[in-house]
């Protein structure tokens, strides 16, 4: 009878948590292609770029369109103003809709 006698290794432990925090960390890329084909004709082609990081990670490579995305980015002067057009333009229609009800005022 042959007895093992290696010391257990321990086994390391991880948490969801931090495989998370070492992808944004370092970043995870994802790339691949997807072709689609009929009798030799390309018909489609998709091209797939993936890459999963945290901000500090994304803005140390180069890539921080989020700052200037006019859609994403929120200036207060810029929505005071939108809802002063607004508000402009629901009093104008309220006008407008009123003089169409009383024509002769």
């Amino acid at each position: 009878m042959t007895v093992d006698r290696r010391l257990p290794m321990p086994r390391e432990s991880t948490t969801l948590a931090d495989l998370l925090d070492r992808v944004l960390d370092k970043g995870l890329v994802v790339a691949g292609d997807i072709s689609i084909s009929l009798a030799n004709v390309e018909l489609l082609t998709i091209r797939i770029r993936l890459l999963v990081c945290s901000i500090d990670k994304a803005e140390q490579i180069g890539l921080n369109w989020w700052r200037y995305e006019r859609d994403l980015v929120r200036r207060d002067g810029d929505e005071k103003s939108a809802i002063g057009r607004l508000e402009a333009r629901i009093a104008q229609l309220e006008r407008d809709l009123a003089r169409s009800r009383n024509p002769g005022r």
